[in-house]
């Protein structure tokens, strides 16, 4: 590997496309999380926000200012993902960031990012810790587990040294490997070595802390191994490549699709959310094996395309996401700032693709996330603005209309006002008492939809399984607990029903009996999840009747297998019962906050006619206390509009 410049000496340069489409991102991720927190800072001085909200949008800020973009990089050994990583990511430096040399320079999955609360670093996790039952994700909340190299950024030889220990492996004992899943004599192809010796990686998971500009404003980069690795470790195929936001496929161009690289497409990325997504892409590395002297730049382009065609049939992609490049070429153009080298190497078209679409569906999938965690909160701050607007103008239309009355004419609208806000005070009693119910309705909802629920039915496909860690007993799991996390959803959906029910009755009450606005209660909808659970279901199955199951047939792999799957539904369940959770005091915060609003402006009433009715002179004063509000409302409402602006808002 050549040596890395040093930060301190590394000349500034033009960042790449995708670099600057990813600066845009975190400026407008910025500016949204400053405007959101503007809102949240008045509803505290006002006291409207409830703790359980403004922890909500607290962690919506933070979520916005730590927002990562995670692009992949799948395919065989030998493909150059890694090259293309530093072509793409890392040219700046003009030379080689990481290791791309022949070789297994992917024996672990590899993680790129920048946490600016740690300091540089490479964090490996041992081999070994494959026979625990926790996943890759749980170990990284567990830092005991990993061995943590500095990264001397300063120091190119130091950082090189460093580097290099991530393709480390040893010779092990035949059984030794079996026991982590990383051998099997059974499978097709596999050679017995006369020794009774196999090489095997050190570590099983890398983490690279880096402060490069791409990684700290929050591109995390993904580099994983090939076939046989995927296949070993399924969390890389159930979990990290589905999060993803785009997932390169990476091929060569002089050996186009094999039947390994179709078996990765296949099993591990087609299985994954990007199937039909534009977060799919196909790169034809290598392109420039293809250039010969001897030939036509006519004939060159004809092989490429004959290339791109096949490549496309055989994946069963449209030719619009194959992109043909030569990572290698354009590191070496954007080194020596060959112009001519990098637009022949066709890096430019992959980057323009990740600048616009990626970033920008990434941007949608931020939005959608603002309005499904706090939508509903500035929906009701809004409506509660705006009755509060509507409340002021009576206000103010009541008390000018107070000029010229006299003392008893005033004393008979005062008593009105207090029949009105006895009756009002009632109907709350009753309201309670509809609050309690409704309580309880929703404490079922929630137990269908619990952690511990879901626990018990591990419990159920554990004993389904009956210690049968086959693909057999995998199969027969894996129905019992879909068929029933299927059930359990289907009982949900039917309680969620009869809350909305319930409230929709609550609702009607008090327009009918007190004129409040018409209020439709938020839905909540179980499909989401149910989908979730399906897609889970299918990527499982797909990878279960993969032929790399069959070259991992071992009780090591099926079982970790398993521990992932049920890991992914657990979450689901997690995420559908804090869902559920929220949506349980979000059908009730609109009629909450009118009822609420209301007795306030009764009070704001009453209390308007008792000083006047002290003080026939004080009208004036009023009125003007009165239109202060006004503007400050409006004021609020300016904010809010804003705010929603900005999410809107697509990056230029």
């Amino acid at each position: 590997m050549i040596g890395v410049q040093p930060l301190k000496d590394r000349p500034a340069l033009a960042v790449n496309a995708f670099g600057r489409r990813l600066s845009e991102y975190r400026s407008w991720r910025e500016e949204l999380a400053s405007i959101i927190n503007e809102y949240q800072g008045w509803v505290e001085s006002q006291g409207l926000g409830s703790g359980e909200d403004d922890l909500k949008v607290y962690e919506l800020i933070d979520a916005l200012k730590s927002d990562r973009l995670t692009v992949a990089l799948v395919g065989e050994f030998s493909r150059g993902k890694t090259e293309l990583i530093n072509a793409i990511f890392f040219a700046e430096y003009r030379q080689r960031l990481l290791p791309s040399d022949a070789g297994r320079t992917t024996m672990c999955p590899m993680e790129l990012l920048h946490d600016e609360k740690q300091p540089p670093s490479v964090r490996l996790l041992p081999i070994e810790t494959r026979q625990s039952s926790l996943t890759i994700a749980e170990l990284k909340r567990t830092p005991t587990h990993w061995t943590v190299l500095p990264l001397d950024t300063s120091s190119p030889k130091k950082m090189a040294e460093t580097f290099a220990q991530i393709v480390q492996t040893r010779t092990v004992p035949i059984r030794e490997a079996e026991n982590l899943g990383l051998y099997n004599a059974q499978a097709p192809g596999a050679a017995v070595p006369s020794d009774g010796k196999v090489q095997i990686p050190v570590w099983r998971h890398a983490i690279v802390n880096f402060p490069h500009p791409l990684l700290k404003q929050g591109l995390v980069v993904l580099d994983t191994p090939g076939l046989n690795s995927l296949g070993t470790e399924p969390e890389l195929t159930m979990s990290m490549l589905p999060s993803a936001h785009a997932v390169l496929f990476v091929l060569a161009a002089d050996t186009g699709v094999t039947k390994s690289d179709l078996d990765v497409w296949t099993n591990h990325v087609c299985v994954a959310k990007h199937a039909a997504s534009e977060g799919r892409l196909v790169v034809l590395n290598k392109v420039d094996a293809l250039w010969d002297e001897l030939r036509s730049d006519e004939s060159i382009s004809a092989t490429l395309n004959r290339q791109i065609e096949e490549t496309a049939r055989a994946l069963g992609v449209s030719r619009a996401q194959i992109f043909p490049v030569s990572a290698q070429k354009g590191l070496l153009g954007k080194v020596k700032a060959d112009h001519a080298l990098i637009a022949r190497s066709g890096l430019d078209a992959l980057e323009a693709k990740l600048s616009s679409d990626i970033v920008e569906a990434k941007q949608a999938l931020l939005r959608a996330k603002i309005a499904r965690e706090i939508g509903a909160i500035v929906d009701n701050t809004r409506a509660m603005i705006e009755a509060r607007l509507a409340a002021v103008d009576a206000q103010l239309a009541e008390l000018k209309g107070l000029s010229g009355k006299s003392q008893d004419a005033i004393q008979q609208m005062i008593n009105r006002m207090r029949e009105e806000k006895a009756a009002y005070d009632k109907t709350l009693a009753s309201f309670q008492a509809t609050r309690a119910v409704l309580s309880e309705q929703t404490k079922v909802l929630l137990d269908y939809l619990s952690v511990e629920a879901f626990d018990t039915l591990m419990a159920r496909t554990r004993t389904a399984m009956k210690e049968s860690w086959t693909t057999q007993g995998l199969k027969a799991g894996m129905k019992t607990l879909f068929d029933g996390a299927t059930e359990t959803m289907e009982k949900a959906h039917r309680q969620a029903q009869q809350i909305v029910g319930l409230v929709n009755a609550v609702y009607g009450k008090f327009h009918a009996d007190h004129g409040l606005a018409r209020i439709k209660p938020v839905d909540f909808s179980l499909a989401p999840f149910r989908s979730q659970i399906q897609r889970l279901y299918d990527e499982a199955d797909a990878f279960r009747k993969s032929p790399v199951m069959v070259m991992t047939e071992a009780h090591f792999v099926i079982k970790k297998f398993f521990i992932t799957l049920a890991s992914r539904a657990r979450l689901v369940y997690t995420e559908c019962n804090a869902a559920a959770r929220d949506w349980g005091k979000a059908i009730m915060a609109p009629i909450l906050s009118q009822v609420r609003e209301h007795k306030i402006m009764m009070d704001q009433r009453l209390e308007n006619l008792k000083r006047v009715h002290e003080n026939l002179d004080n009208v004036t004063g009023r009125i003007a206390d009165v239109e202060a509000t006004k503007q400050n409302l409006e004021n609020q409402l300016m904010i809010i509009r804003n705010m929603m602006r900005k999410v809107g808002q697509p990056l230029h």
